[in-house]
């Protein structure tokens, strides 16, 4: 069985939500910490764990942010963390895959589908594998109890409902 563990210094974690319905708000996470592991070389019996500091959210705006830590969308204080467990890996294509597991946001756990891309595979200069993946996938945040919004003059929301989920990973193999 091969583990890895994300490099951090490598890696990121964002999401966009539609503002005002007429673009889109980025954000990311920047602590965060997860793993995988696999006996198969195509990883097609993979098992991946992950999970992102609350706290460490950011969109570039220190009020929104602030916002998005409190009751209203992820209450920080009480749920510090969002978490991901696989519960399955289908091969998808030579280097796709589609990934399926619970994920946690407060205190709500539902099963997610996300799409993988494999990177590839290389011998680092300090002779550590990496691995590398591209993960995408949509959610409603509504349904893990992000419900806050406001209408604007026109009737249209402030906050869209689906949140667009992206993360690029280095992954290293644990020796």
């Amino acid at each position: 069985m091969a583990t890895y563990k994300i490099d951090p210094s490598h890696s990121e974690v964002t999401f966009k939500v539609r503002h005002l319905v007429i673009s889109n708000v980025s954000g990311n996470f920047s602590s965060f910490e997860g793993g995988m592991e696999s006996s198969k070389p195509d990883f097609s019996d993979a098992s991946i764990q992950f999970e992102a500091d609350v706290n460490s959210v950011s969109t570039n705006s220190e009020q929104r942010d602030n916002h998005l830590k409190n009751d209203d969308f992820f209450n920080a204080e009480k749920f510090p963390k969002i978490k991901f467990q696989s519960t399955s890996v289908e091969k998808n294509g030579d280097n796709e895959f589609v990934l399926r597991g619970n994920l946690t946001i407060r205190d709500i756990t539902k099963n997610v589908s996300l799409k993988v891309e494999h990177g590839g595979s290389v011998l680092d200069p300090w002779g550590q594998t990496r691995e590398g993946f591209e993960v995408s996938g949509k959610i409603n945040r509504k349904e893990f109890g992000l419900k806050w919004n406001a209408v604007t003059e026109a009737g249209g929301a402030v906050a869209g409902d689906e949140v667009k989920i992206f993360a690029n990973v280095e992954l290293v193999k644990q020796a």
